[in-house]
């Protein structure tokens, strides 16, 4: 039987391998090296194994070398950095988290909200700095088969565009009202500070210019009118809030890549809590190993998720997804 130390660090091995392969290839030519190279550098493995396990995340790893000036190069010069600068950047990890605040998830979010008549309450779970609340502030455009499909805020054009491509149905044809939004996160992130602005920036990974454009502009929008976050545990926070929520709108609680950070009870239990209220509507965006019954519906339907995101409502997976929000395919129902 091997030692514990040596299974974590071939789990390591396993994890930046499979990074480099599903989720940076083709995307991230740097974190693609960047991921290939840990996962075969015994040194640099040693010094993730001293951090907690969440704390060995590949996103979490890259952002703080690159917020702390490690730049973008090959892998030769990340390593050297990292083994001059490691007490820094083990420093950054253990304070921060990956909070990516990705705004273009909402045009993947915008056509179950959409279909849901009347005003809508808003509430997020793993909110960052509460930049997917305001699915009603953005433009859209949507590529389809019948063409292109833009769609602006009720007041005009946004500074933020969010682009998609649509596959298997027709894109939205409205942007619902929002009358009241909130967050839960851990540690929320206040959008107007410079340093905690600049942490978002740095989680953006490098080749991705357009992401980069699009916090800025969605950023400007929120600080112009900040959302109610509230700090806490999403499983101790959330009924509360749905309480809180007006009772005259549609309440939704969503989510876009948050619960994989949970173990599998801690998932289990904040989904037992969404089934005990079926009177809001539940929108999960995770990848498809996430939830359980995710991966059951998948299989009895003969789906691929090809390393995309599956959004799911009232536990009913619906569609997948572009981790980033570039893409929403429809699924069949069963």
């Amino acid at each position: 039987m091997q030692p514990m130390t040596e299974l974590e660090a071939e789990s390591v091995r396993d994890y930046y391998r499979r990074f480099a392969e599903l989720e940076a290839a083709d995307t991230s030519p740097v974190y693609t090296e960047w991921a290939q190279g840990i996962g075969e550098d015994e040194a640099l493995i040693d010094l993730l194994l001293d951090l907690p396990r969440p704390k060995r995340q590949a996103n979490l790893l890259f952002a703080a070398a690159r917020h702390l000036g490690a730049g973008n190069g090959s892998f030769a010069e990340l390593r050297s950095w990292l083994l001059d600068h490691w007490e820094e950047t083990r420093a950054l990890m253990l304070a921060r988290s990956t909070q990516t605040n990705e705004a273009g998830r909402c045009a993947v979010l915008l056509p179950a909200l959409a279909a849901i008549d009347g005003p809508i309450s808003l509430i997020e779970v793993g909110a960052s700095a509460g930049l997917c609340l305001y699915p009603d502030r953005y433009s859209y455009e949507y590529r389809s088969e019948s063409g292109t499909i833009r769609l602006d805020p009720a007041d005009g054009p946004s500074p933020a565009v969010l682009s998609c491509e649509f596959l298997g149905s027709e894109p939205p044809t409205r942007i619902p009202e929002v009358a009241w939004r909130a967050g839960i996160d851990l540690n929320p992130l206040d959008i107007a500070d410079p340093d905690e602005r600049e942490w978002l920036r740095s989680l953006v990974w490098p080749e991705h210019d357009a992401r980069r454009e699009r916090l800025s502009a969605a950023a400007g929008i929120v600080e112009t009118d900040p959302p109610r976050l509230i700090s806490g545990d999403l499983c101790d926070r959330i009924e509360p809030l749905i309480a809180e929520a007006p009772s005259d709108s549609q309440i939704v609680v969503f989510h876009s890549a948050v619960l994989a950070y949970l173990d599998a009870p801690r998932r289990e239990e904040f989904a037992a809590i969404m089934r005990a209220h079926p009177e809001v509507v539940w929108l999960s965006n995770e990848g498809a190993g996430v939830l359980p019954e995710t991966g059951v519906q998948l299989e009895a339907r003969g789906v691929d998720p090809d390393g995309r995101f599956v959004l799911s409502v009232n536990g009913i997976a619906t569609a997948l997804t572009g981790p980033h929000g570039q893409s929403y395919e429809e699924l069949e129902r069963s």
